[in-house]
């Protein structure tokens, strides 16, 4: 597995969103998903990891000046869960992009919504030393969504 900048990867991102629009909503049909990328990409802010049988994950990073940052979105295909590659994308972004102190933070499903437990993402980020926060918005489904943030030193 290779990670690296994303390019002209609108492709790859738009099968791994494929593969989640039922705990995220609609991506693969919307511009603003298609110009999300797009911004990322020009930016440098977009990761992509690359396996032998074509793209395992993807990762779209936000810094801001003030040592704030956001872990935007990220997804592993189906097929590579579990494998580490959604592990060596975040370690690949927080070396490229954070420097501490600094805080990281990403919304992610809330403990009630059925996607926590089929994503496995709570338990990902906090394997990872991200600590719940607060409630955030729903997501565009309906669905609950939570805070969890990083500290680093």
């Amino acid at each position: 597995m290779i990670i690296r900048l994303a390019e002209h990867d609108l492709p790859a991102f738009l099968g791994l969103a494929a593969e989640v629009e039922e705990w995220f909503g609609p991506m693969v049909a919307e511009p603003g998903f298609h110009r999300a990328v797009a911004g990322h990409t020009e930016r440098g802010l977009a990761l992509v990891a690359d396996g032998p049988d074509g793209p395992l994950g993807g990762l779209l990073f936000g810094t801001g000046p003030d040592g704030h940052h956001h872990l935007h979105w990220l997804v592993v295909a189906e097929r590579a869960r579990g494998t580490g590659v959604g592990r060596a994308l975040v370690d690949d972004a927080l070396r490229r992009y954070v420097r501490g102190p600094a805080t990281v933070e990403v919304i992610t499903f809330g403990a009630d919504h059925p996607g926590a437990v089929a994503s496995g993402a709570r338990v990902f980020y906090e394997r990872l030393g991200f600590a719940p926060g607060g409630p955030a918005a729903p997501g565009p489904e309906g669905g609950s969504r939570q805070v969890y943030r990083l500290a680093v030193e």
